[in-house]
């Protein structure tokens, strides 16, 4: 069977937190990229499904958490449940910025951004988002990638 090409590529493994009136949510990204020189910029894909998607509509904001190999147990409680139905930030560890936006302490860092543009994209919709601030908070971890997560038997 052939693979197709960007089956190849090794993407970075993320959680794109969000909050609107007080609802919070968080999913799991690998569609991200800076999209503007000197860091002003990024584009992050998310799922037109997603609970997170519609709480990011509403507020504008989001954080985009880095996450580490420690954290791959995220997949499951952040990427295959719905926080419609249920409180994903229960025992996970996670701060609230000045904006009222959640952020995962233990990863390696996050990315805090507002919306500027979005644009569809089949079943995923585009947001573009401005830069305000990116936080370094656990250099010392490794990368959490989709290869490391394809190795693990984590995903197909």
């Amino acid at each position: 069977m052939k693979r197709s090409l960007l089956k190849f590529k090794n993407y970075e493994v993320h959680s794109v937190t969000t909050v609107y009136v007080g609802n919070k949510n968080a999913n799991i990204a690998t569609w991200m990229m800076q999209s503007g020189m000197k860091g002003t910029f990024l584009s992050v894909a998310l799922y037109k499904v997603d609970y997170t998607i519609e709480l990011v509509r509403q507020s504008g904001i989001l954080n985009i958490n880095l996450l580490s190999i420690e954290q791959k147990n995220l997949i499951n409680k952040l990427g295959r449940k719905s926080g419609r139905n249920s409180d994903k930030f229960k025992s996970l560890p996670h701060a609230i910025d000045e904006r009222g936006c959640p952020y995962l302490t233990e990863a390696i860092g996050y990315v805090a951004c507002e919306v500027h543009d979005t644009a569809d994209s089949g079943d995923h919709e585009i947001f573009t988002c401005r830069i305000i601030r990116q936080v370094v908070l656990n250099p010392e971890k490794e990368v959490l990638t989709h290869r490391y997560l394809k190795d693990a038997g984590l995903i197909r």
